[in-house]
């Protein structure tokens, strides 16, 4: 079952016996998880029927037992596993899924460690009716943005494209620190309000001037004053604008734009295209103008440097060249 249509159920006050939930990305557990501890009992209904255990203290027996229990003037009772891959005797709950409680809603947080899937208990739950089995999965970084303007359009809030792309570059996939942030500057905004670029430089500490997203653009407008204006400020900043992480995204600017010089005449229709190359459409417009400026062949040689780069930024056939010094000879071959 798909993230998005867990939540759709849950909003709707639909639940589910038991919530299995692991995977790569600790976010969507934990909104998961949330959601259910908040929204599905009364503030009153909490106090005899809501039970937190973690994994490192407790037996799949225990967990069971009190799973088995009927709920206090109130229609269900919530039991949150935590640190649930520290539970030991996991197959003690193979009795349970066949005879299980309907009242309880008995939720797992299976986190950072895989579920053996050979283990019966493991088919068992995956291939239940009562059970809902959710394996969660980093997202990749060009589709973060994306995420951004859904997060806060969930949260009744807007942010402006260019807003939602600074910050997916400056803050990476960690979805936890991105919604994080997000909600500080929420509060910062009445209902409904829209996040800005000035609103994220004043309040987060990132540029929105001086960061990847504009240096990409800086290089795809050949603006040489501002590259060099933005490389300076990554040289004398240089704890806050790793060079590996600007390799990085200028690596998957290029890499995508090669990929739309071959795939241009094959896919006339702006969405399709937007779709290949993994972004919204509104930046599809980067690579339209970048592909007046950089032929094939040309994206091509900036891909070899960039790999060249990044490997001399981790000290591969580097005379002790600073970051800074190399940004510098990357961007003027890029540009020249």
């Amino acid at each position: 079952m798909k993230y998005e249509e867990i939540v759709a159920d849950l909003k709707a006050g639909k639940y589910a016996p038991i919530y299995f939930l692991s995977g790569e990305e600790s976010y969507f557990l934990d909104d998961i998880a949330t959601r259910i501890e908040k929204n599905a009992l009364t503030e009153d209904e909490k106090a005899f029927n809501q039970t937190i255990l973690y994994g490192n203290d407790v037996s799949m027996t225990t967990v069971t037992d009190t799973a088995r229990r009927f709920p206090m003037m109130s229609q269900r009772q919530v039991v949150i596993v935590k640190e649930a891959q520290n539970i030991r005797d996991f197959e003690n709950l193979l009795p349970y899924i066949d005879h299980l409680q309907p009242t309880t809603i008995l939720v797992f947080l299976y986190k950072n460690k895989k579920p053996d899937k050979r283990k019966g208990i493991f088919k068992k739950l995956s291939s239940s009716s009562h059970c809902i089995y959710f394996e969660s999965a980093k997202l990749y970084d060009n589709k973060i943005p994306d995420w951004i303007i859904s997060y806060c359009k969930d949260k009744k809030y807007m942010i402006s494209l260019k807003a939602a792309g600074i910050l997916a570059e400056s803050l990476g996939n960690d979805l936890s620190k991105v919604a994080n942030e997000l909600d500080k500057l929420m509060l910062l905004l009445p209902g409904g309000g829209e996040i800005k670029e000035n609103l994220v430089e004043e309040h987060t500490g990132i540029s929105k001037e001086f960061n990847t997203f504009e240096l990409t653009a800086a290089i795809i407008q050949m603006d040489h004053l501002k590259a060099n204006r933005i490389v300076n400020y990554f040289e004398a900043n240089p704890k806050n604008n790793p060079l590996v992480l600007t390799i990085s995204m200028l690596f998957r600017y290029f890499l995508n734009l090669l990929t739309y010089h071959y795939q241009k005449k094959s896919t006339p229709n702006q969405q399709e295209m937007a779709r290949l190359l993994g972004i919204n459409p509104y930046f599809l417009k980067d690579y339209t103008e970048g592909a007046k400026r950089y032929n094939a062949m040309k994206c091509a040689n900036i891909i070899s440097w960039l790999r060249e780069y990044d490997l001399k930024s981790k000290g591969v056939g580097n005379a002790n060249i600073s970051d800074g010094e190399l940004l510098k000879e990357l961007i003027f071959k890029i540009m020249h």
